[in-house]
């Protein structure tokens, strides 16, 4: 399972949605009867269609200026042996379901992992989740480069994955909430106020959902502490290739 937050730092989140929703709906573009379409969803919603994600989103923004995050995206990407699994044990659009709903549980824990006593579910966030079917290349892949693929074909394997903008205020529009800020209570009073982020808790308790989820038997070397604990480099420099891939893809 691989679960990060995109750095805002190398990504225009700075301004209106627009332009990350109308990327997101890159799958729906292929196709022309408009109820095979993937629409939008959130916490009791399955039916939210991308223009309200982009006004909502773009209207939460009270007492932020012109400088600061107004949105983040969350990727949920199973691996191709977690999402076999879920293949062997539900039908299509059941699994699509289901994924649906391990989404709402991830944004759960996104928002208990902020330590806020008014902070205590999704519900309480501003959110919009999209099920996509496929990665596509980009011009900085091997195979791109080797010419044996070209930009913008679709990657081999299973590739479902989801995708997710959560806005900085909460549902309220009052409070601000931030997954950059990492203090872990070493300031405490900025901690009240703004909420902490612990990153790697927040990956571990998503981890863990899936397995109870799902009854997922995760092997050793599958878990992610793991690979903190045993390959800390490896694991820094797959995340930070993963997160400047998808920060150029993600807001053009």
């Amino acid at each position: 399972m691989f679960i990060n937050i995109t750095n805002s730092e190398t990504g225009n989140n700075k301004g209106s949605s627009a332009r990350l929703v109308e990327y997101l709906e890159k799958e729906n573009k292929l196709k022309n009867d408009n109820r095979e379409k993937e629409l939008w969803f959130t916490n009791d919603r399955y039916d939210v269609p991308h223009q309200e994600v982009r006004v909502k989103l773009d209207n939460n923004i009270a007492k932020l200026s012109k400088t600061d995050d107004k949105f983040f995206l969350v990727n949920i990407s199973p691996s191709e042996k977690e999402i076999l699994f879920l293949k062997q044990k539900y039908t299509e659009d059941l699994l699509q379901q289901k994924l649906k709903e391990y989404a709402i549980a991830v944004m759960d824990a996104y928002a208990l992992n902020f330590k806020k006593d008014s902070i205590t579910s999704s519900k309480d966030l501003l959110w919009f989740g999209k099920l996509e079917h496929f990665r596509y290349y980009s011009n900085t892949g091997e195979k791109v480069k080797n010419a044996e693929v070209s930009v913008g074909d679709i990657k081999e394997g299973e590739q479902m994955h989801l995708q997710i903008i959560v806005s900085r205020k909460d549902i309220t529009n009052k409070i601000k909430l931030s997954p950059k800020n990492n203090s872990r209570g070493k300031n405490i009073a900025h901690s009240a106020k703004f909420g902490q982020f612990d990153n790697l808790a927040f990956k571990e308790n998503s981890e863990k959902l899936f397995d109870n989820m799902f009854n997922y038997q995760r092997g050793l070397k599958e878990k992610l502490m793991y690979s903190v604990t045993y390959a800390p480099e490896q694991v820094h420099l797959v995340i930070s290739n993963y997160s400047s891939t998808l920060s150029r893809i993600s807001f053009l």
